[in-house]
């Protein structure tokens, strides 16, 4: 069986939503609240592959927030994470994935160091962050969306806002070293991983935000934020392709213009649809056939009996890994959303 670990968008969002999740007192509820509400099972989810294969899964409402973050409440924030991990734990979930905020809050917060949460000791094996999966998507995504757009990659500067992150990296390897991509520039906060990511690609000009994004052909943001950014569409160029692999998703309804093409990043569409709600109540456009990529990993893994953490730990993706979740997912019948 594999699991979902996720999460809402805001407080306001949870509160909508908290009857279709099924504990409609919740509705009512504050933030102060919501940090103290323990993780639930919300869905019970049947996936088919493009083989035949039948697997089934849980999704865990964590019930973390972004808020959480915004108004540094860390402690609730790390607790939620640990909690939901133990949920899915015990009840028997062989792999899941931790979506959204909760591999980053996971990573950040170094809790691995926490690995028993009451009685139950943590399996780590058990857990996978979707990253790799989310890179190789988002990478698919730079490749054929830029073809039908007509921007050629080997002319083409690519920007990568967020370019340090787990995600961000891996994508600037795979850009590198599979692609003939003209130019890289590399956008992120730390100076020092910038540098470092730098030297271990041999190549890519280290820029601030506003600086970059007028150059760019291609504007690949995995930048995680708690609240969204603002970008004049007017200062990029045209025509633009700019993916949003960050979570929440905001830029299409911040950017909008006819020669820019915004596109949600890290998703994917399966064949076949999927037996559940929990894309509904996210709004997923297509709910039975679009879901995140990094939940797709774990039911790739439960697909091919891998129950491991195939993306563990910060900058760890490599390419051949890349390749090896692609060529699983095109085999189990999903494919990186392009509209």
């Amino acid at each position: 069986m594999f699991g979902l670990i996720g999460h809402l968008t805001s407080l306001e969002h949870a509160q909508r939503v908290a009857s279709e999740l099924g504990y409609p007192e919740y509705a009512d509820q504050g933030l102060d609240f919501w940090c103290s509400a323990p993780p639930q099972i919300v869905d019970n989810i049947t996936v088919t592959s493009v083989t035949g294969q039948k697997i089934e899964g849980r999704y865990v409402e964590s019930c973390f927030l972004p808020e959480m973050l915004a108004t540094r409440r860390m402690k609730a924030a790390t607790r939620k994470i640990l909690n939901a991990m133990a949920h899915a734990q015990k009840h028997g979930i062989n792999i899941t994935a931790l979506g959204g905020f909760s591999s980053i809050i996971f990573e950040t917060f170094k809790l691995e160091q926490i690995p028993q949460i009451r009685n139950i000791k943590l399996e780590f094996e058990r857990f996978t962050t979707g990253n790799t999966h989310t890179a190789y998507i988002i990478c698919q995504q730079v490749e054929q969306a830029s073809k039908k757009l007509g921007i050629e990659l080997e002319k083409s500067t690519v920007a990568v806002c967020g370019a340090t992150g787990d995600i961000g990296s891996a994508v600037c390897r795979w850009l590198d070293a599979k692609t003939d991509v003209k130019e890289l520039l590399l956008i992120a906060r730390n100076e020092e991983r910038l540098t470092s990511l730098q030297s271990d690609l041999g190549r890519g000009k280290i820029m601030g935000l506003e600086e970059a994004l007028p150059q760019a052909d291609i504007i690949v943001w995995v930048a995680s934020m708690p609240k969204g950014v603002e970008i004049d569409p007017n200062t990029l160029k045209k025509p633009c392709l700019l993916i949003d692999g960050g979570y929440p998703k905001n830029l299409g309804t911040l950017v909008q213009h006819p020669e820019v093409c915004v596109l949600n990043g890290g998703i994917v569409e399966h064949s076949l649809d999927i037996d559940w709600k929990i894309m509904d109540i996210v709004r997923m456009d297509v709910p039975a056939r679009q879901l995140f990529a990094c939940f797709a990993e774990s039911m790739l893994l439960e697909f091919e009996k891998l129950h491991t953490n195939f993306s563990w730990g910060r900058n760890q993706i490599t390419v051949e890994k890349m390749e090896q979740i692609g060529q699983v997912s095109v085999k189990h019948g999903f494919r990186p959303l392009l509209v």
